[in-house]
């Protein structure tokens, strides 16, 4: 089926496919905003929901920001926020209702505020009162826009001094470093030597669950939305050592034949102890669960290992919802729940 070409365009018509090869370029995007802190910024919260939201993890890991940052999945905003708070309401549609309502949450805190959307609610309220606008590209699903979130969030912090200055020049040779990578993923590429569409194989029919040491979270976060999202196939994430705590346990009860399988996402730039976590977990839970897919990202750097390991996971989600007989880029049933909200 994977390498039927007529088969993957039937289930692929708006070429999720093509949008994923393609998200290096997201990283070279340039916005063009200006924004000017009006006090010492000394904590930023991002009001986010999704696609809009979780790429902001990613900076936890890399560049890494020097003040705290929190990722607010909410109606209301912490109650530590005030002037010397960057509130950024990102929304890709600029319609999430979560993000607005923090957004006003915000302002009655005397937060510094900036927007990232591609239109919508969020564009008007720019417009009628001001803040920067960091505008997204549209024509993309938001868990396929991540890049540009990333890009825009480097832009922002680079020049008030909240991420390492070289983190710009960074995201550029990552880029060129990432076109070279994915062209053994491509749907022209067979099954017998794409490391995506074999990995899809092993997954069909199973609940995917995805882990990770702290590193590599992020990636292994949105491992687990695009099998939601793309394969519309159920999933979810954790990461070491916080699995050894609880989720370890789980595993020991009832026979190996469970409906599952299970990515290990190793990086060998964890910490060791991390790594060390993998191999003991593996021999003292043999039996008990699915052997796991291994996934050792490429890259000698945490960004090129983080970056890698997320578009990875875009082509096996996608080349899993081809699989699935189902179309990657809509979410029906989501636009149906929004709908159903208002009524």
């Amino acid at each position: 089926m994977l390498d039927d070409r007529q088969y993957i365009k039937q289930h692929d018509p708006q070429d999720a496919l093509g949008i994923v090869e393609k998200q290096w370029q997201q990283l070279t995007h340039k916005f063009g905003v200006k924004f000017e802190a009006k006090a010492d910024i000394r904590n930023i919260v991002l009001g986010g929901m999704g696609g809009s939201g979780w790429p902001a993890e990613y900076m936890q890991t890399w560049p890494g920001v020097n003040v705290p940052f929190e990722v607010s999945r909410n109606y209301t905003v912490p109650k530590y926020v005030d002037e010397h708070t960057l509130f950024i309401a990102s929304s890709y549609s600029g319609n999430t209702e979560e993000t607005i309502a923090q957004l006003h949450d915000a302002e009655s805190h005397q937060a510094q505020i900036v927007v990232m959307a591609s239109g919508g609610k969020l564009q008007k309220l720019t417009e009628e009162k001001g803040y920067p606008l960091y505008l997204l590209p549209t024509g993309t699903q938001p868990r396929m826009s991540s890049f540009y979130f990333i890009s825009a969030f480097i832009e922002l912090f680079t020049p008030l001094k909240l991420i390492d200055v070289g983190a710009n020049e960074e995201r550029h040779n990552i880029s060129k470093w990432l076109k070279t990578q994915t062209d053994s993923w491509r749907a022209d590429v067979p099954t017998a030597k794409n490391a995506a569409k074999q990995l899809a194989q092993e997954l069909m029919g199973r609940t995917v669950i995805v882990y990770s040491g702290p590193l590599m979270f992020p990636a292994a976060n949105k491992w687990k939305i695009c099998f939601n999202e793309n394969a519309k196939n159920l999933a979810w994430a954790n990461r070491y050592p916080e699995f050894n705590h609880n989720e370890f346990i789980g595993w020991s009860s009832h026979p190996v034949d469970k409906p599952f399988a299970v990515v290990e996402i190793r990086s060998n730039l964890e910490h060791e102890r991390v790594q060390k976590r993998f191999l003991v977990t593996e021999k003292l839970l043999s039996g008990k669960r699915p052997k796991p897919q291994v996934v050792v990202p490429k890259g000698e750097t945490v960004a090129q290992q983080l970056f890698w390991s997320s578009v990875f996971g875009d082509f096996v989600s996608i080349y899993l919802a081809i699989l699935n007989g189902v179309n990657p880029t809509p979410v029906d049933l989501v636009e149906k729940f929004k709908k159903a909200l208002d009524e």
